[in-house]
């Protein structure tokens, strides 16, 4: 099913930007999905306007083939980025762990300073009962 002249007509223009180096919607790399997206229309739309891809084809350059060297690289770089979020993450939850337990400290700290001075003011002599914590009822 071809596409209607006014989205060829998109098509074509972004295809003219893009080759020019001046995008308005995308990073301006050559690809289709690029065209798309600065034709302001979905992928499935580019592959139905034959004729533009037919020119799209014959205007860019077949992308080079990466090297294995390459290719290792690129895992390599995945790989880390993969590691990197997943250690980010985790840094994260023990933060907000350490957090908490900074917070659970301090509260436990203030209540041993005024126990402590509770205990101080007593009489001597006389066994008084320590004050219930807000844990027991």
């Amino acid at each position: 099913m071809p596409v209607s002249a006014p989205t060829e007509r998109k098509l074509r223009e972004a295809m003219a930007r893009l080759l020019a180096g001046q995008p308005l919607h995308s990073d301006g790399t050559l690809s289709k999905e690029n065209l798309a997206r600065e034709a302001q229309v979905s992928h499935a739309t580019v592959h139905r306007a034959e004729a533009v891809l037919a020119e799209w084809d014959a205007r860019v350059a077949k992308p080079v083939l990466r090297t294995p060297g390459e290719l290792q690289r690129d895992e390599t770089i995945a790989a880390l980025k993969k590691r990197l979020g997943e250690a980010t993450r985790r840094c994260s939850e023990l933060q907000g762990k350490l957090d908490a337990l900074a917070t659970v400290t301090a509260n436990l700290y203030h209540e041993n300073c005024t126990l402590k001075e509770a205990a101080t003011k007593r009489e001597r002599g006389k066994v008084a009962a320590l004050p219930v914590g807000p844990w027991k009822e």
